[in-house]
């Protein structure tokens, strides 16, 4: 994943903008601002007392300062590997994190914070959630990012950011956070699948072939470029990670496709013969054969850009270059 971020996703120092002036959040804010989801928060009450000082009405929670940061503090203690109901009574003594051990009595400090780019605020809280392996909390975020701002501003503003976070600290640290990488990659992957296209593509609209060059396993990217173009009613055909290249060849000689993508994370797997090897591939009555145009995407072609091939700086931008292709 590209590490290029500077900014550190941290626990929030400050009540949001939105927080009352007499203090008190609902939980659904609590919820966003920590990156836990709802329901956790309200099990964290009934079961461990984990909960908030007052209530309005005498039900609906709210949550003041001092009752968030109680929060925080469970948030990292279970971060670190102890189970809730442990946690939730050191948090209830007043004990430091750094003091608190697991059950299996060896001291496990929670892991730091994530480096993140100039994101929205959900990204530090789907970043913090996947710390944490908060599976639910990620789900939740997703769907309320997706919904919220669409897929291409999601993508670019939380999910790829909070990817490259983890990406980033999975790189400089060894062995750990491959399970938070794992888990975040594969949540953010059902939540791409789980786009529904927009309308049935219209007749004639040219078609857009999406593969990871050989050699090649990081397809989230891809995915995300799929879903935006289901949504835009521009037919796709997505054939993931590490297509042979006999095989790309075929696909472009039998789909006839307007565009193809080629994705490389890396410049060891970024082939230019590869990509003067689909652009040459014909189809086509003789006399009006067709090429394909070639777009490249991926940290792996920087510096690297084929002749001809174009490289799109993002996702809407990749989006648009293929929608006005389709339309040739």
């Amino acid at each position: 994943m590209n590490p290029d971020m500077g900014l550190v996703i941290e626990p929030a120092g400050e009540l949001p903008a939105e927080a009352p002036a007499d203090g008190g959040l609902t939980t659904g804010t609590v919820a966003r601002l920590l990156g836990v989801a709802p329901t956790t928060l309200r099990s964290w009450d009934r079961r461990y007392g984990i909960g908030p000082a007052a209530r309005e009405g005498g039900r609906h929670r709210r949550w003041t300062a001092a009752d968030i940061a109680a929060l925080r503090n469970m948030c990292r203690l279970t971060s670190a590997g102890l189970p809730a109901a442990e946690a939730a009574r050191a948090v209830l003594a007043g004990t430091s994190r750094d003091t608190a051990v697991p059950r299996s009595g060896r001291a496990s400090r929670p892991p730091g914070p994530l480096p993140v780019g100039r994101a929205r605020r959900e990204c530090r809280g789907l970043a913090r959630a996947a710390v944490r392996l908060d599976a639910p909390a990620m789900d939740e975020l997703l769907t309320a990012v997706l919904d919220r701002y669409g897929l291409p501003a999601a993508w670019d503003e939380v999910m790829m950011p909070a990817l490259h976070a983890v990406g980033r600290r999975w790189e400089t640290s060894g062995e750990r956070y491959i399970e938070v990488e794992h888990l975040l990659s594969w949540h953010v992957s059902g939540a791409l699948r789980g786009v529904s296209a927009g309308r049935a593509p219209a007749p004639g609209a040219g078609l857009s072939l999406l593969a990871c060059v050989p050699g090649e396993t990081h397809t989230l990217a891809l995915e995300a470029l799929a879903a935006t173009l289901a949504q835009r009613a521009l037919p796709v055909r997505m054939f993931g990670a590490d297509l042979p290249v006999g095989a790309l060849e075929e696909a472009v000689r039998r789909t006839g496709p307007a565009s193809v993508v080629l994705w490389a994370q890396s410049r060891s797997t970024a082939s230019r013969s590869l990509v003067a090897r689909v652009e040459a591939v014909e189809w086509g009555v003789r006399g009006a054969r067709t090429r394909p145009v070639v777009l490249v995407a991926g940290p792996g072609w920087a510096g690297e850009q084929p002749p001809g091939a174009r490289h799109p700086s993002g996702l809407a931008e990749a989006v648009d270059a293929m929608a006005t292709l389709g339309a040739r």
